[in-house]
């Protein structure tokens, strides 16, 4: 008999912003480009606004710089959403956070806003990165690169 209850299931992680999915690898900074932090995928924004890829526990945000958000999913995957490169030594300034630690978010909530002309004036990459920091655990299957994406779309297929 077939026990259709003992196949694992994929997870999927949704677009936290609207603009074009980037490969890491073409992350123009070492840390992301060779996932010494993890797996994952990175979006050039078309707008100022990062969004929840799915449901789940706001468990750390960088509150000087507010540039980095961690959220653990119901499954333990553990994400964090890092905004723009070298975003830490700005302390926070052009960031309006939405979102608190140890509250709950559900996929698609505004977790943050950030001044897109201000990144741009002091020559700083907005781009933005997923990163699964615990990606021994948790294996990205497929995503999708250089499409045009819209919050809520699916941008990454992973098992556990």
């Amino acid at each position: 008999m077939f026990n259709i209850f003992s196949k694992k299931k994929n997870k999927r992680l949704y677009a936290f912003a609207n603009g074009v999915s980037v490969d890491l690898k073409d992350v123009k900074d070492e840390v992301f480009s060779q996932k010494m932090m993890g797996d994952g995928i990175a979006i050039k924004p078309n707008d100022n606004k990062i969004f929840s890829p799915c449901d789940g526990d706001i468990v750390t945000i960088m509150k000087e710089s507010k540039h980095a958000i961690g959220i653990k999913t119901d499954d333990n995957m553990e994400i964090l959403i890092h905004v723009g490169l070298d975003t830490v030594h700005l302390k926070g300034e052009g960031f309006i956070l939405h979102c608190e630690e140890e509250k709950r978010v559900k996929k698609g909530d505004l977790l943050l806003e950030f001044n897109k002309e201000s990144l741009k004036e002091k020559s700083i990459d907005d781009i933005t990165m997923l990163i699964i920091t615990n990606s021994n655990e948790h294996e990205v299957l497929n995503s999708h690169i250089g499409k045009v994406m819209k919050v809520e779309e699916s941008i990454l297929l992973e098992y556990k």
